[in-house]
């Protein structure tokens, strides 16, 4: 077992740094830290899309934390959970995954998490699955358990409220969603979950049968998330997901393109810089600074988390070329094609657009040009040349064609 490190200032740090709300305190949760003793906190993730994103990684930077504090850390992959669909945050039922999906989906999660967390040495991080003990259940199981929650609990999430009031359904197994999450902790026997604040009412149903079955006390740590100015968060259905797949330019054209009100949160809860120098960021600002100046090294700063510092600087470079000087950056994918190809069929070959609709949509509103003219029909040919001709989706996707 590490050493457990009581240093008040690191404990400090944990309890506050972009922290929403501790259960059942911070003063009860803080007691607990300074007693010398390991502590065990997971973090849950359901393998609904095939990588992280920066959703994830404001929890994971937490959990490195921890970690770092001689505490215990362990990843749980929901693939079991992640075929039922967590219904937070949505107005409507999440489409059901089978089993296939869901493991397809979480086959970078281990190597991603580790830019954070470690999984070797002394005190090495745990993986587990949550299949293990939920797909072994059995009815009789899941009845005991259900008999620990009502049905005024579950209609107390705010989603499902909407959904009444929309005459919108709710589904039966969107109720055991919360209850088999809670189940984890009791099964893990942990100290303590961590997650998104959306994650609330999940996390503190799992801290309610932990008390049910063990008599135990489990704390709940509630991260404040990266929302827009209407309330969203980051995702694919609003277009701004940054994935830690992102290539270095993409990843710092999206964050360019957040608002000025995310700024100040984004330097918080995603980089390492101290609360002195962010609290400086924030009083330039105020004071008249230039946000896109601002932005520009929040990008810098979280772009060199996941790439190396040479490629956010040339980023950087890039974005400006691209943006303020109204160039072609230098530097972008090449793809060696030797023979004409339809424009629509380059796009998903070319990974520019996921899929031969989306191509179409693309095409459609006037979001692809090759050699700087807009391209207005699915019939048009890409001819390689020996130079390169550049095919250009929206403003930052590049592919230069031989």
């Amino acid at each position: 077992m590490s050493k457990v490190n009581t240093d008040e200032i690191l404990i400090n740090d944990f309890l506050d740094r972009g922290v929403e709300n501790v259960f059942p305190s911070r003063d009860f949760l803080e007691a607990r830290l300074k007693e010398g003793k390991q502590l065990t906190m997971y973090l849950g993730i359901d393998p609904t899309g095939p990588t992280l994103h920066l959703g994830h990684a404001i929890n994971l930077r937490k959990l490195k934390l921890f970690q770092g504090l001689g505490h215990k850390v362990i990843l749980l992959i929901g693939d079991f959970t992640g075929m039922i669909g967590d219904p937070t945050d949505k107005s409507a039922t999440r489409q059901m995954l089978t089993r296939e999906q869901v493991l397809e989906n979480c086959k970078m999660y281990k190597d991603q998490a580790s830019k954070f967390i470690s999984f070797e040495g002394e005190n090495a991080a745990e993986l587990k699955f949550n299949s293990q003990w939920l797909a072994a259940m059995t009815l009789k199981d899941v009845v005991e358990l259900a008999a620990y929650f009502t049905v005024q609990q579950m209609l107390e999430r705010d989603m499902f409220q909407k959904r009444i009031k929309e005459a919108k359904p709710i589904h039966l197994h969107e109720f055991l969603y919360p209850l088999m999450q809670a189940y984890d902790s009791v099964v893990m026997g942990v100290d303590g979950e961590i997650g998104g604040n959306d994650q609330t009412f999940n996390m503190l149903a799992g801290r309610d049968l932990m008390k049910g079955l063990k008599d135990k006390e489990k704390f709940v740590v509630t991260m404040k998330l990266l929302i827009d100015p209407t309330g969203k968060k980051m995702g694919k259905s609003e277009g701004n997901m940054i994935t830690l797949q992102d290539g270095a330019d993409d990843m710092f054209g999206k964050i360019m393109s957040w608002t000025d009100g995310m700024i100040v949160p984004g330097f918080e809860i995603l980089t390492d810089l101290s609360d002195t120098e962010i609290r400086t960021i924030e009083k330039d600002l105020n004071d008249g600074a230039n946000p896109r100046d601002v932005k520009a090294r929040l990008a810098f700063e979280v772009v060199k988390i996941f790439h190396p510092e040479s490629e956010a600087t040339s980023a950087r470079t890039n974005f400006d070329k691209q943006f303020r000087d109204k160039e072609i950056p230098d530097e972008m994918p090449e793809l060696r094609i030797g023979a004409p190809i339809n424009i629509v069929e380059f796009l998903v070959q070319s990974k520019l657009a996921p899929s031969k609709g989306e191509a179409r949509r693309l095409i459609d509103g006037g979001g692809v040009k090759v050699a700087g003219e807009t391209v207005t029909s699915y019939e048009f040919l890409v001819e390689p040349t020996v130079d390169g001709v550049v095919v250009q989706k929206g403003k930052r996707g590049f592919v230069r064609v031989f």
